[in-house]
């Protein structure tokens, strides 16, 4: 990423600005932050321009919901219902994995996005193994390969759950403090917590984790009614619907990002948008789970900020967020028999600065304050032709080949196919080194 010292200005043949593409522009970025956005005429006649012919320049993706030690799990329990999914791969590989597995699978998965123009990943990790290390581990993977990070770190205290995850709520507290402080202040790493949801977290741990996002200023985010099985088992204990219930906890409800809200009732959908409550879709993970279509319409209607997720690698099985506004914009289309709810231009919104907003972070526009982070497209790249509209061929037939440049905190991190930081074939070689093992 940039040093405070330097300047980089880049001029695309468009740039897109508050979701319209627009020719001439120059981007003037110092420190890792976008400085100006301006006509590239009024620059001074000697000022460095990397000009890039024949490319869109949009902002970079965010995938506000992932967790990375699943993408070394693709492929084994494909086709399962949630609870077979989860115990066949989660529950069984977890306590397989140490600190150098975390890593590996990190820095496979974080490439991963890389490639598809992912700039900003949230990972939701809950490998704890009593203590920090794993959680730094994952970090250092970001940082090596150029990524923005927010590492949401998991409150879990479910003993159902391998122990690996689970912690006292005095424990959670202190280590989430602990992590937090570790890189307080810094642009490419933030921390948060992340109660894991109303079936892993109990209520006092979930209050924990609201009062430490108070503490901290921080938003906190927690899995809310991915399954219908949530909403039913508190609604059978509680009496309530699930966000009425989360709101009796006492919950700083407006730092609250929730995650998935599959099964809400038009209340909770009310109360969301009343107390600012984000939410972070994740269509592809929520239909290979079989798990339901979220609300995302009436959610839209009630003002609720969204932002997408991918999910874990082995729930969907990829981890564009392009993928995702694909997926968000056809599911809601076809949900509701009507083409022209959730347009393009909506769910592209919601993949950057949506998706920003659910992080707290300035970043998903491409204007001055905001972080330097951006996609390069190719605007002849067959995906995207022909050029009748550049914003709807983004998100609805793009792939991934059109992808040529992603750049974090104003470096270049992937340029024509290749990570610039480290190369796919120590990715990859650290990723089999660690699975190969699994498969004998």
């Amino acid at each position: 990423m940039q040093t405070p010292e330097q300047q980089r200005i880049l001029a695309a043949e468009q740039t897109m600005v508050n979701g319209k593409f627009e020719p001439g522009l120059a981007v003037v970025m110092e420190g890792g932050k976008i400085t100006r956005v301006v006509p590239v005429a009024e620059l001074a006649p000697d000022a460095a321009v990397e000009r890039f012919a024949r490319r869109l320049l949009v902002p970079g993706t965010l995938n506000a919901h992932n967790h990375s030690f699943q993408s070394m799990l693709r492929g084994v329990a494909d086709d399962c219902d949630f609870f077979t999914w989860r115990d066949k791969a989660l529950y069984a590989y977890t306590p397989r994995m140490d600190e150098e597995a975390v890593y590996q699978g990190a820095r496979f998965a974080f490439a991963e996005m890389i490639r598809n123009g992912v700039t900003t990943v949230c990972d939701f990790f809950y490998i704890h193994r009593d203590g920090n290390a794993n959680d730094h581990a994952v970090i250092r993977a970001a940082q090596e390969l150029g990524m923005r990070i927010v590492l949401a770190r998991t409150m879990y205290d479910w003993e159902g759950a391998p122990k690996e995850y689970q912690e006292s709520i005095a424990d959670a507290v202190a280590r989430t403090r602990e992590l937090w402080q570790a890189y307080r202040g810094r642009d490419d790493v933030h921390v948060c917590p992340a109660p894991h949801s109303p079936h892993a977290a109990s209520p006092a741990m979930i209050q924990a984790g609201s009062e430490l996002a108070q503490e901290l200023d921080t938003r906190f985010h927690i899995h809310v009614a991915e399954g219908r099985y949530e909403r039913d088992t508190i609604r059978e204990k509680y009496g309530k619907t699930p966000m009425r219930w989360l709101e009796s906890l006492g919950l700083a409800m407006e730092r609250m990002t929730a995650i998935h809200c599959v099964w809400l009732e038009d209340d909770d959908i009310q109360l969301m948008g009343q107390r600012d409550t984000r939410l972070v879709y994740n269509p592809a993970s929520n239909m290979f789970l079989g798990d339901g279509v979220t609300r995302i319409v009436d959610m839209m209607n009630a003002g609720i900020k969204i932002g997408l997720g991918s999910d874990g690698g082995c729930s969907n099985n990829r981890v564009s967020v392009f993928d995702e506004m694909r997926m968000c914009a056809l599911l809601q289309k076809v949900t509701h028999l009507n083409s022209e709810v959730v347009p393009a231009e909506a769910v592209f919104a919601m993949g950057t600065a949506g998706s920003a907003d659910t992080l707290g972070i300035a970043a998903g526009r491409i204007e001055a304050g905001h972080y330097a982070d951006f996609a390069l497209l190719d605007m002849d790249d067959p995906s995207l032709q022909p050029p009748f509209s550049y914003e709807k061929n983004v998100v609805y037939a793009m792939t991934p080949h059109a992808i040529r440049e992603v750049i974090v905190g104003g470096e270049t991190v992937f340029h024509d196919g290749e990570l610039l930081r480290v190369g796919w074939d120590e990715v990859l070689g650290g990723l089999r080194g660690v699975t190969d093992g699994w498969m004998k």
